[in-house]
């Protein structure tokens, strides 16, 4: 392997490896409080997605997904709106259970896909990035719910904002590295969010393990 090929690699996938570093029940900027003004639901939003490393490993999977199988840059947006959907479905109401454990799921799927390295159709993306976006979206809800409207919509703008930027710049760079599916560095970084999941899985199926 050449030394840019490792280049590649190690800015691909390191920080997909650091993500499983950070603690999984860290889901909450301000730490169970519901946000009560603009400034602490934008902080939220800004946040939520970040320090959740399996919300994390999934938006890095959209970008790279996107990069490296040389799909639109528009795609990612179809999770970003999936998820803001998601987050009214939860503070309209409406019930999803096992709302985390298909948010794990969905990141070892996106991972498993991204290390088979092979070439999918748009419409399969299309079709994962939709469905899991409900479901992140529903998570995410559950740290704004029962807000008043001022900070729920600065949340929603804050998460807009930071999954747009983190998907559609992971899959920029994917895309200026040259990176392609079948390439060590995606495949690697897919590994990895693949074990973001199940680490994520398992702290579902087994709470206290």
């Amino acid at each position: 392997m050449t030394f840019a090929s490792l280049r590649r690699t190690a800015v691909l996938a390191i920080p997909a490896f650091l993500f499983t570093l950070a603690p999984a029940s860290a889901h909450h900027v301000m730490g169970g409080k519901t946000p009560s003004t603009f400034g602490e639901g934008l902080l939220s939003g800004l946040g939520h997605p970040v320090i959740g490393p399996d919300h994390l490993a999934f938006l890095i999977a959209v970008g790279i997904a996107v990069g490296a199988g040389g799909l639109s840059l528009a795609l990612p947006l179809l999770f970003v709106a999936a998820s803001a959907l998601g987050v009214a479905l939860h503070v309209g109401g409406m019930h999803l259970p096992g709302s985390e454990l298909i948010v794990a799921a969905s990141v070892v799927l996106a991972g498993i896909l991204l290390a088979r390295g092979r070439a999918l159709p748009l419409a399969a993306w299309a079709s994962l990035f939709g469905i899991a976006g409900l479901a992140h979206g529903y998570a995410y809800g559950e740290s704004i719910f029962g807000a008043e409207p001022t900070p729920l919509l600065a949340y929603l703008l804050g998460l807009v904002m930071v999954q747009s930027a983190l998907a559609t710049g992971v899959a920029v760079l994917a895309r200026k590295r040259g990176a392609d599916v079948s390439a060590m560095a995606p495949r690697l970084a897919g590994a990895t969010i693949a074990g973001v999941g199940l680490m994520a899985l398992m702290g579902q199926l087994l709470p206290g393990a």
